[in-house]
């Protein structure tokens, strides 16, 4: 017998009752494609790939998902295989099976083992790259049927998968409200991560059975008894805190025994319409005693991921134990199915149901940026700001939010950047300023002679991308940089009235009092030249110029001093002086006089009301004055002496 007959057929009987409209022949070719790529390979479970594949999509059913899904089910490892293309999925299945497919290759390749990264920064990645929840339901439902067949990995490996599961996985269960599989989840994984403790919990719990005996059954058949005496058909069953929650509220709340939880037995109450929600709740009251601040109103305000339902915890009701709480849960049968299935309980994906889905993938954004708040929130390293792109062969790519495709050849290998001709995305020729989304299929075409462009630098939203561009144009005319920089530099010490700089550029050698290579002094040169640096900035460093400059600064202090200037400065510093060409103030009558200090260090003196003075800086301005007039100081800032 076929797997087609044994296995899909079977799921499609299974979907019917749902009312999706199904392509068979669609659904086939889907089935056959995935059968001929997985052929003699398995997932990293060690079960054939074909096999996971399918066992996945049964226990996707009960969500009813829709015909793209269950393609995209059953093709989840198709990007693995290397043997097929994004592309070559959406010409075979369309656009949305595509998308769907390159959801579950970017959620579930990063979590593959061997390819681990912080479950923290897994957890962002998975709230900020899902923006459909069909994806995140498959990857969820895919690590169930994982943790169902870990049997064949050694111990280590159940235990990090499960501890993943545990710290990861199955809180995004619970933020979008499938209660069913998150519960499922954490079942599986408690046993394998804490195994005493799980041994130790099943323990008391069978201790307390043993001391109460199995009561639950007795107490639901008198309830929905009461109930149909007032007029109330009601579904009502027994239920024990799981595991997982026990161990996690115990631990929570430094309890030792799991007997002293007020939630540890519980009965749900499945009735029809809101109305007759609080109308068990009063009945529940006068059978029971209420327990204080344990009564919980879901309906008028539902939890953020959608839940709905009316909690009480009771004391004292019919055939249950003295001493023994039990918290009751009543809810409708639409209100049961949400709590149940959460977020996917009405996909919007069947015929007519576009405002559905509109609707959907609103409520999904809002639980999502909820999930991201908590984990940002919590200190995590965030990934929030960053997407998620693939290659055309399926492997991932990591890049900044707002990143273009040149960042992306860059992140590749940099001579697919340096040789970047045009650029592909989801097969569709795009501009260099194109920002890229998640789950976009990237494609490089590259040319035989590189032709990189200085223009280039401002596209690129990368530090490591911009200085990978750099280095490549500084090495590709260094040369040219090196020559232009030594002119540029040799006119300034020929204005300077120095010597030019020699083969060994040995005026250079000594910057900032460290001795550089021949290398170095060039690179020097190169930065002058492409116009990084300025020649006055890279002269203050130079150690053998600042000795010519402070040599010359006291002849200059010699000189005025012996020229003998009747002019005095403030603070009776000796700093060189000279008179402003614009106003002459040493020609006729010795008037009021300001200094003006100029970045050489000089104090040009100027006449008080010269017009230039307006355009100085005030905070350069100082006190001077004629040696023989003191009496008629004129000084800067507003002062006389």
């Amino acid at each position: 017998m076929s797997l087609w007959t044994s296995t899909v057929a079977p799921l499609l009987k299974k979907l019917r009752p749902s009312h999706v409209i199904f392509n068979e022949t669609r659904l086939k070719a889907a089935f056959q494609l995935a059968e001929r790529l997985y052929e003699g390979q398995e997932h990293w479970t060690e079960v054939p790939l074909i096999v996971h594949a399918l066992g996945v999509a049964q226990m996707l059913a009960s969500f009813e998902p829709d015909e793209d899904t269950v393609i995209a089910c059953l093709l989840q490892h198709a990007l693995q295989t290397r043997r097929i293309t994004l592309a070559e999925v959406e010409e075979q299945f369309g656009e949305g099976a595509r998308r769907l497919v390159a959801g579950i290759h970017l959620l579930s390749h990063v979590t593959m083992r061997g390819k681990r990264t912080s479950v923290e920064d897994l957890r962002v990645m998975l709230v900020s790259v899902s923006d459909d929840v069909r994806v995140i339901l498959i990857v969820l439902c895919e690590r169930q049927y994982a943790l169902e067949h870990l049997f064949l990995l050694p111990h280590d490996d159940k235990r990090q998968i499960a501890q993943d599961v545990l710290n990861l996985f199955a809180p995004v269960a619970a933020r979008l409200g499938i209660h069913s599989l998150k519960q499922k989840l954490e079942d599986l994984a408690f046993p394998i991560v804490y195994p005493a403790d799980a041994d130790a919990i099943s323990g008391q719990l069978q201790m307390v059975k043993g001391r109460h005996g199995q009561f639950l059954p007795d107490a639901a058949e008198q309830l929905r008894k009461e109930l149909l005496a007032q007029g109330i058909t009601a579904e009502v069953k027994g239920r024990e805190k799981h595991a997982f929650s026990i161990f996690h509220k115990m631990h929570l709340k430094a309890i030792s025994q799991i007997d002293a939880l007020p939630d540890l037995f519980g009965l749900r109450v499945i009735v029809e319409t809101e109305e007759e929600c609080y109308r068990a709740l009063g009945l529940f009251h006068r059978l029971g005693v209420p327990i204080t601040n344990r009564f919980k109103d879901y309906i008028a305000f539902p939890k953020p991921n959608g839940y709905r339902s009316l909690h009480t915890t009771l004391a004292k009701i019919p055939n249950i134990p003295d001493g023994v709480l039990v918290e009751v849960q009543i809810r409708t049968r639409e209100m049961h199915r949400e709590a149940e299935f959460g977020i996917a309980a009405h996909w919007s994906y069947k015929e007519a149901g576009s405002t559905e889905r509109a609707m959907q993938r609103v409520q999904l954004h809002q639980v999502l940026t909820q999930q991201q708040e908590l984990v940002e929130g919590g200190g995590t390293p965030s990934l929030a700001d960053h997407i998620f792109v693939l290659t055309p062969k399926g492997d991932i790519v990591e890049l900044p939010e707002g990143a273009t495709p040149l960042d992306f050849a860059f992140q590749i290998h940099t001579d697919l950047g340096i040789g970047f001709k045009a650029a592909r995305v989801n097969g569709a020729i795009v501009p260099l300023s194109y920002e890229l989304e998640n789950g976009d299929v990237v494609e490089i075409q590259t040319q035989r002679m590189p032709q990189p462009s200085t223009d280039w630098l401002q596209l690129l939203k990368m530090a490591s991308s911009r200085s990978r561009l750099k280095r490549y144009l500084y090495a590709l005319h260094r040369a040219e940089y090196v020559v232009r920089g030594r002119e540029i530099i040799n006119d300034e010490l020929r204005r300077l009235r120095l010597p030019g700089l020699d083969n060994d550029l040995g005026l250079l050698k000594l910057y900032d009092g460290r001795e550089l290579s021949f290398a170095e002094r060039e690179d020097l040169l190169m930065k002058i030249g492409q116009g990084s640096e300025k020649v006055g900035g890279m002269f203050v460093h130079v150690d053998a110029l600042a000795t010519v400059r402070k040599a010359r600064m006291q002849k200059r202090v010699s000189q005025f001093r012996s020229l003998g200037m009747p002019v005095e400065v403030e603070g009776g510093v000796p700093m060189p002086l000279r008179f402003a060409k614009c106003c002459k103030p040493e020609e006729g009558a010795h008037g009021k006089i300001v200094g003006s200090i100029a970045r050489k260090g000089e104090v040009i003196i100027h006449r008080k009301e010269c017009r230039m003075l307006k355009n100085a800086n005030p905070a350069r301005k100082i006190g001077v004055w004629w040696r023989k007039e003191k009496e008629e100081v004129s000084v800067s800032k507003g002062k006389k002496k």
